[in-house]
């Protein structure tokens, strides 16, 4: 089978598409046949190992999953001797931050990190369903989002940005998000009640005030974006700051000073996806997807990742 594979921590330019054996499932696990991945910000830090404390969890000096990929759906087509909830031919899909080896034509995984994929939906949308939304769940869900609050939502066309405006639009709360200018109107159809193009106005140089501000980019600053808040409001970033600051202030500012820094630590999957299946089902969740690659061009999908340019989800098609 082709997989996408890395024996060294670095650039798009350490990837190779090679030949490798199928899988063999083990007796509680699923052999899928992937038709659909992504390439997204968590892969592009198991790739590159960035920022250096991901070495802790992937592998000090290599690491330890040569196949890449996180998220995936596909297509069961065996199942280990102990699997009794799934069948062959079920449309299947799972992420796994730390790495699946999805980013391959088979992949092999225990039945319990496994999902049904939604009957409304096909299998780009499942694919590009689960990065972005499963860290936008944890945003939300850190905190206690009351009606008729405010919130902004920094960089709201990214995958975690675009799920998190949608996820945040199902309570009644007035919503502003920033984005550039060619994605206005997306973002303003996905929710959002006030926008700031980034290219031309910073949202910290006005005066509105916000009970959440949800930095989905990880560009900006608790210390930029503290005077915005309310007392009691609450700053989550995606990224863990310059010098990793926002693990600090997490720790500190519940003790000092009503406006505090939450770090979002993500929730299990199963937590996680279940709430995205259900708002896909009723269609109140619509993954954004921008471009797509074939497993050949997967490079070529990393740099463009890479490059901070892409408005939702970046697919790869194994099929």
């Amino acid at each position: 089978m082709k997989a996408a594979i890395r024996r060294k921590y670095g650039s798009p330019s350490c990837i190779r598409i090679e030949n490798i054996e199928k899988p063999i499932p083990k007796e509680n696990e699923v052999l899928i046949k992937v038709i659909a991945t992504t390439v997204n910000r968590t892969d592009c830090a198991n790739l590159t190992a960035r920022p250096f404390i991901m070495r802790f969890i992937l592998g000090i000096f290599k690491p330890g999953k040569i196949i890449l990929g996180t998220d995936f759906a596909g297509e069961v087509v065996s199942l280990g001797e102990s699997v009794k909830s799934l069948k062959i031919g079920d449309r299947v899909f799972g992420f796994k931050d730390t790495g699946s080896r999805s980013q391959a034509e088979y992949i092999a995984l225990e039945e319990n990190n496994l999902f049904a994929i939604p009957e409304n939906i096909n299998y780009k949308q499942a694919a590009a369903s689960l990065e972005g939304a499963h860290y936008a769940y944890t945003f939300i869900h850190k905190v206690k989002i009351k009606p008729e609050q405010k919130i902004l939502v920094n960089g709201a066309t990214g995958a975690i940005g675009s799920a998190l405006l949608q996820f945040v639009r199902q309570y009644d709360v007035h919503i502003t998000a920033t984005c550039n200018t060619k994605n206005i109107e997306l973002i303003r159809s996905l929710g959002a009640d006030k926008i700031y193009d980034y290219l031309q106005e910073d949202f910290t140089a006005y005066q509105d005030k916000y009970d959440f501000i949800f930095d989905a980019v990880g560009k900006s600053t608790f210390g930029k974006c503290k005077p915005l808040l309310k007392d009691n409001g609450v700053y989550i970033s995606s990224e863990l700051g310059p010098n990793s600051q926002n693990l600090l202030f997490a720790l500190t500012t519940p003790i000092i000073g009503s406006k505090r820094v939450i770090f979002p630590v993500p929730f299990n999957t199963k937590k996680t996806i279940p709430y995205i299946m259900q708002l896909l089902k009723e269609e109140k969740f619509k993954p954004v997807i921008d471009r797509e690659y074939s497993i050949d061009e997967i490079g070529l999908a990393y740099e463009y990742v890479l490059r901070g340019e892409k408005t939702g989800n970046v697919i790869v098609k194994l099929v």
